[in-house]
């Protein structure tokens, strides 16, 4: 499979992918090619949080589809695609994040905060955290941690400087010459590292005490996956800057910077489009996120939560898991070794459930599951998973 997809002009980013053909997706499922369900355990890597084809959010996307595609570059006309999608956004945050810039993704969203931070401020230091991971742009590369991810790039983006995470003495590198301070409101690739409330509370004090701006990543934890619309909610705090992408476009490529707006139109002037995307802000993808925030507004927390502890009870119970991180339907698993890992990963995926890999924890994987995913898909991906560490051989 690997030399047939180098053969058709695809490229890898992985020497040994999961091999898996798609004919087509619906709900919690995946049906391959080959007629085979497979249950989607992490929603597309957390991009399809309501499940796949959403019957309201394909709705939507083809009604778009109707009117037009692409006719401008991003902020030169009015589209209503874009207008509903940032009303409905908007509606859901605190009043001081007032304004959105669509992007592609989410790791063009943390470039964007990157630039616009040390322009508003006109600093240029950027502080960001041991065990962060932000995207492989090269910006946001250049914030996350992991060495071996970015050795083979260097030199990348110079003034950074990684502190370490949910510690207060590394707090007292934030003053005065940083432009920004970067953090994922909760670790994901780290496997699912949630901060203490004192800490981040203090990170906020900190911020506005020097006058650096605090972006939030909230790619991945964001949008309800956390059992809550924004993942800040839990700690009481309000960013500068919130990076967002994944669940945002309901399935659709989609990204976003939400920023107070006196910041955001300082990418408008001196020079004009210190910002710019093509894509950005494209009426599917905008359609697809305006219903998606609809979907949120309305999902039930109790459920989420309901399923989430469920999720967690089940599998600590086992002998083969050594811990289980969970802070809504966002959830790391974590066993003895990378070994037994890649076997559970492995014969679940036979087994007809979809789990994965973390990038820089190999000794456990993810489960983030649709927020709305049935009782009969939960307990039969549990019940494989269970029947999955009994065969676990190290």
């Amino acid at each position: 499979m690997s030399e047939q997809m180098l053969s058709d002009g695809l490229a890898q980013t992985t020497l040994h992918p999961l091999e898996l053909r798609i004919s087509h997706a619906n709900g919690s499922r995946i049906t391959l090619e080959n007629g085979k369900e497979i249950i989607d355990f992490i929603s597309g890597i957390g991009a399809s949080s309501f499940g796949h084809g959403h019957s309201s959010i394909l709705n939507a996307i083809h009604k778009q589809v109707d009117k037009h595609l692409h006719v401008m570059v991003y902020g030169e006309t009015r589209q209503s695609a874009q207008d509903l999608a940032a009303h409905r956004l908007l509606g859901m945050l605190p009043d001081s994040l007032s304004a959105v810039y669509f992007v592609n993704s989410g790791a063009e969203a943390i470039d964007a905060a990157m630039k616009l931070t040390r322009r508003v401020t006109k600093r240029t230091k950027i502080i960001a955290f041991s065990g962060g991971y932000h995207g492989n742009t090269f910006g946001a590369l250049s914030v996350s941690s992991s060495a071996e991810r970015k050795a083979p790039f260097a030199p990348l983006v110079g003034d950074v400087e990684l502190v370490e995470w949910n510690e207060m003495d590394g707090l007292r590198t934030i003053d005065a010459s940083v432009a920004s301070v970067i953090v994922e409101t909760i670790q994901g690739d780290a496997g699912i590292r949630i901060p203490e409330t004192s800490w981040m509370r203090a990170l906020r004090e900190k911020c506005t005490q020097v006058g650096a701006h605090l972006i939030l990543d909230e790619i991945q934890c964001g949008f309800g996956r956390t059992g809550r619309p924004f993942a800040f909610e839990h700690f009481g705090i309000v960013p500068d800057h919130l990076c967002l992408g994944k669940a945002l476009g309901g399935g659709m490529p989609m990204g976003a910077l939400v920023s107070k707006k006196t910041h955001l139109q300082q990418f408008a002037h001196s020079p004009s489009l210190g910002h710019i995307t093509t894509f950005g802000g494209h009426p599917v993808p905008c359609a697809a996120s305006a219903e998606a925030s609809k979907l949120l507004k309305n999902t039930d927390w109790v459920r989420v939560e309901q399923v989430g502890a469920i999720i967690e009870k089940t599998l600590q119970a086992s002998e083969q898991v050594h811990e289980v991180r969970r802070i809504g339907l966002y959830i790391a698993v974590e066993m003895a070794s990378a070994e037994a890992v890649n076997q559970v990963i492995q014969s679940a995926l036979e087994q007809g459930v979809l789990i994965f890999y973390f990038l820089s924890t190999p000794n456990a994987f993810r489960i983030a599951p649709p927020l709305n995913i049935s009782d009969a898909d939960l307990h039969e991906a549990l019940d494989t998973l269970l029947a999955c560490f009994e065969q676990v051989n190290i």
